[in-house]
């Protein structure tokens, strides 16, 4: 059977079984092809070079068990391979971590100079605190796409944290990233002048209907008390003491505008434009959150 043969014979067995994606796919092909190919070793912009590969029968054997396994345990398929890509940017990734996926980052991966933070930003922008950085990812992308700052990388988790340590080595970030453990902003210093954050949002009704993939992610991640905005009201209380005057908050709330937008009426904000639309990150200024602070 050739190599494009055994994918999409794979991608139906995945889609028969109901499994749920959002960990980096979408659907059951490129789950497959993921699985696959990561199996087989090869890249995974290699699938249409060698789509007529014949395969050994050793071959379909073991990638088979991989995708039997993704159907049988429901983790997701980064789990099982160690590895999850944010931006076309590798990083390692196991259950001590959600798996990244922040849109976040196709804001930073918009390059110096010409993305959209930048309107936002100025030649003074240094510091950058990533808050609740999880296994790394968007400090790691953020010190790539701006050579010029330094970046701390703060989580309450010591488990994620390790898994950060192993993100800023892999990449050879450990100059310019420092991680903190700290519960969100209470261990930082700053001043920051660019806070980053895609936090715990998802609200209690949600959280019991997760799909089982997402169970397999530590709850701690995830989970933003009944409309998702425990942890936001913290952060949006504390930030601007850890923030320079012309300072900007950007931060992730998925799928909670309407929460968002009903716990902090009074707030002005900057909705940003990313893949999923304009509802899923916001920009705050420290300006604005003071003024919302006093009012």
């Amino acid at each position: 059977m050739t190599l494009i043969d055994f994918i999409t014979a794979q991608a139906a067995r995945l889609k028969q079984a109901g499994v749920s994606f959002g960990h980096g796919t979408t659907n059951a092909f490129d789950e497959a092809a993921w699985l696959v190919l990561w199996d087989l070793g090869m890249d995974l912009d290699a699938l249409e070079a060698h789509a007529r590969r014949e395969l050994t029968s050793e071959e379909q054997a073991k990638a088979e068990a991989l995708v039997s396994r993704r159907i049988e345990t429901r983790q997701p398929a980064a789990y099982l391979t160690h590895e999850a890509w944010l931006q076309n940017v590798p990083f390692y990734v196991d259950e001590r971590t959600i798996v990244p996926r922040s849109f976040i980052a196709e804001l930073l991966a918009d390059g110096e100079g010409t993305g959209t933070l930048d309107a936002w930003l100025s030649d003074t922008t240094h510091r950058v605190l990533d808050l609740c950085t999880g296994n790394g990812s968007l400090a790691v992308i953020a010190a790539m796409a701006y050579p010029d700052v330094v970046v701390d990388a703060a989580d309450i988790s010591a488990d994620a944290l390790a898994v950060a340590r192993i993100n800023v080595d892999k990449h050879k970030l450990a100059k310019r990233i420092t991680l903190i453990q700290s519960d969100l902003l209470a261990d930082v210093q700053g001043p920051y002048d660019l806070v980053l954050c895609n936090p715990p949002y998802v609200n209690a009704q949600s959280m019991s209907a997760l799909p089982a993939e997402y169970q397999h992610e530590p709850a701690l991640a995830l989970a933003g008390g009944d409309d998702g905005m425990d942890l936001v009201r913290t952060i949006l209380r504390d930030a601007p003491a850890r923030m320079t005057p012309d300072a900007v908050l950007v931060l992730e709330i998925g799928n909670e505008r309407a929460n968002f937008e009903h716990a902090f009426r009074r707030l002005e904000v900057a909705w940003l434009e990313t893949s999923a639309g304009d509802d899923q990150v916001l920009l705050v200024t420290r300006e604005s959150l003071a003024r919302w602070s006093r009012k």
